[in-house]
Formats: C-alpha cells, sequence, structure tokens
C-alpha cells in the first residue's frame, strides 16, 4: 500500500538519524515491535478512544520480550502519540532497509523444498555473496511446492533453481 508506505517514510528515516551509529543495534527492537504491533486484537485495542498513548505503550512494551532502550520507547510514544501503530510494519521495513544500506549488506530469502541445515546454509550463502556481489543476511522459507532445489530472493532479484521452476520451463519449451 503506497499510502502506508508513505506514512511510515518520515518515522524510518527520524528514527534512523537518531539512532546515528546505533541504528543496526537499534533493529532488532523495532522488528520486535514491528511484530508485537502487527497482532490484529492490539491494534483495535490502541484504536478504541478509551484508551490513552500511554497505556498502549504499557501494554506493547510490557508485550516484547527484551526492555527497550530509551531511543525505542521514544520511538514507540511518538509513533502512539500520531495513531500510527497500523504503520509500525512498514516502518520496520523501510528502517531496516536504511540500515541494510548503510551496512551494506542486503536480505536474502531462500526458499526450499526440504530443510537446510547449518553447513550447507553457509555454503549456499558463500556462493550467493560471489553470485550477488554483496553480503547477505539469508533466512530460509520451506516451500514442498517447489519439489526440490531452491528459490533465491535478493531485494528485487530471484534466482530460481527449482524443480518445479525448470518443469515450468520444460513445460513452456514443449507447448511453444
Amino acid at each position: 500500500m503506497a499510502e502506508l508506505a508513505t506514512i511510515a517514510r518520515p518515522y524510518a528515516e527520524a528514527l534512523f538519524k537518531a539512532a546515528a551509529g546505533n541504528a543496526a543495534a537499534l533493529s532488532g527492537e523495532v522488528s520486535a515491535l514491528a511484530a508485537v504491533a502487527g497482532d490484529e486484537l492490539l491494534r483495535r485495542f490502541a484504536d478504541s478512544p478509551k484508551v490513552s498513548a500511554a497505556q498502549v505503550f504499557d501494554v506493547v512494551s510490557g508485550v516484547v520480550k527484551t526492555p527497550l532502550s530509551s531511543p525505542a520507547q521514544n520511538f514507540l510514544r511518538a509513533v502512539l502519540e500520531n495513531g500510527r501503530l497500523a504503520a509500525m510494519p512498514e516502518i520496520a521495513q523501510q528502517f531496516h532497509a536504511l540500515v541494510n544500506a548503510q551496512t551494506g549488506v542486503s536480505d536474502a530469502v531462500i526458499e526450499s523444498a526440504f530443510a537446510i541445515d547449518d553447513a550447507q546454509l553457509a555454503d549456499v550463502v558463500a556462493t550467493l555473496e560471489k553470485r550477488f556481489g554483496r553480503k547477505l543476511n539469508a533466512s530460509v522459507q520451506i516451500r514442498p511446492e517447489l519439489i526440490g532445489g531452491i528459490r533465491v530472493v535478493v531485494g528485487d532479484e530471484v534466482l530460481d533453481t527449482s524443480v518445479a521452476a525448470r518443469l515450468q520451463q520444460m513445460k513452456v519449451a514443449l507447448t511453444a
């Protein structure tokens, strides 16, 4: 949603500037806040006119598993006072992109038909870092419909070496 991205951008940029060199450390807290803010019941609670921003702050900070740092608390208060809790997941995504740009790291989603052990994942990530020419922060998702192989998404680039993709290519070649 373009509107949500437009609302989230100034918050993400302000938090990034306020965090200065500590943005990478703050990234985990922002992700935790986004996960909590993604809950529909919490958003309905926050949108209630009977509930103050301070009460919502107490609930959110109580639910987050780790204690929030002072910058994260101030950020959460600003978001709640402006009624932008629904934008928190998008804010976190844009903040994470700013941190990645600063550190020269890209997020990579590796989709596999089967579980990948740590040694295999390290080999795959090393190969992908050479292929994409940058450091990657990889996460793995299991997708049995791939049949075999992997599918990698890094930003807007996709590398699909799955069996399902090869079968689709064969189908297109045979029907053409």
